[in-house]
């Protein structure tokens, strides 16, 4: 039977909305850059909201600030608190049905916080995670160091050299057990990864870019990225946008114009933007992905040195203070 016009006008699609943002020390880093995270809350109007970067400073809970922020701009959000060395957190305007985090404080192998919530009727669960930044192995070919952050007299673009440096993080035992856990979930949830991985893509390192953004003819084959594609997770904005010549996507590092400038590349000889921030989902026969924008400043940085949009990427740009060194995400889900 087919359905009518009426049919569907009563039952619309649900939709879910999922803003990812590392908020670069709680936006402490950034004049006004708490603010900043309250407004571009509002304005981008998500679901649920995945940080990294949360601190917890001089025993202030950033949560419960957050909550009664938003709060006061008419805005009610669920949300657990969580000690400062988790460094991630959820916000929901659904009420949390279950939070726990994967590692316990000690064992220092990445943040990843689970959180259940029922949307409309449908399970979902989040993994909101920051993974390891040491070691950041994508700094190799661009003639730095990935761990002491020096210029090199030399680059290295060797793949095998660049994957055992890479493989020294904890970026990649974290989502081995990531994916385990969610392997134990049950089915009837949708499952949605996010954060920041400090981590490129292996869907960004290919052929088409191998003489783009100083990879200086690296194709790497970077393991969070196949880990999580052979576990048949999809890379939200890579589904929407799978030229990675013509929308890179680049996350970090992001130009922001109310930040102390020399603080937002570490590499300034160098073309050292990626896309390392992402939202992830495991595919449902019900829930599907309706569209994921890049949330930022539309200027970009190379070389050091601010430069103009050079891709064809879509930008929701920000409401007034830009709180980050990142540029964030957000994914439209419907059902």
């Amino acid at each position: 039977m087919l359905s009518c016009g009426c049919c569907l006008a009563n039952n619309p699609p649900k939709q879910l909305r999922v803003f990812q943002l590392n908020i670069w020390q709680e936006g402490t880093i950034v004049p006004g850059g708490y603010e900043g995270i309250i407004e571009e809350i509002v304005d981008k109007d998500p679901d649920v909201v995945l940080l990294s970067e949360v601190r917890n400073y001089q025993g202030k809970d950033l949560v419960q600030r957050l909550l009664a922020s938003l709060k006061a701009r008419g805005l009610t959000f669920y949300a657990e608190s969580s000690h400062a060395s988790l460094d991630v957190a959820v916000l929901a305007k659904y009420p949390i049905e279950e939070q726990m985090p994967l590692y316990k404080p000690e064992e220092q192998i990445g943040a990843v916080l689970k959180t259940k919530i029922i949307v409309h009727g449908k399970p979902f669960l989040f993994y909101s995670v920051h993974l390891d930044y040491k070691d950041y192995a994508c700094y190799l070919p661009r003639g730095y160091n990935g761990a002491t952050w020096e210029r090199m007299d030399h680059i290295i673009s060797d793949v095998d050299e660049i994957m055992t440096a890479n493989r020294k993080s904890m970026r990649d035992e974290a989502i081995r057990d990531i994916i385990a856990d969610s392997n134990r979930e049950s089915k009837e949830q949708t499952i949605i990864i996010a954060g920041d991985f400090n981590e490129p893509s292996h869907l960004d390192w290919t052929k088409a870019t191998q003489n783009m953004f100083d990879h200086n003819g690296a194709i790497v084959p970077w393991d969070c990225s196949v880990m999580l594609q052979e576990a048949k997770f999809i890379d939200a904005f890579r589904k929407q946008y799978p030229n990675p010549v013509s929308h890179p996507g680049f996350t970090f590092p992001a130009y922001n114009k109310d930040a102390e400038f020399k603080k937002l590349t570490w590499a300034p000889l160098a073309d050292d933007r990626d896309r390392i921030d992402y939202i992830y989902y495991k595919p449902d026969k019900q829930v599907k992905l309706k569209d994921i924008k890049i949330v930022g400043p539309v200027e970009t940085i190379r070389y050091g040195k601010i430069a103009p949009k050079d891709s064809k990427d879509i930008f929701l740009t920000p409401k007034s203070i830009w709180p980050t060194d990142h540029k964030g995400l957000l994914a439209i889900f419907s059902w």
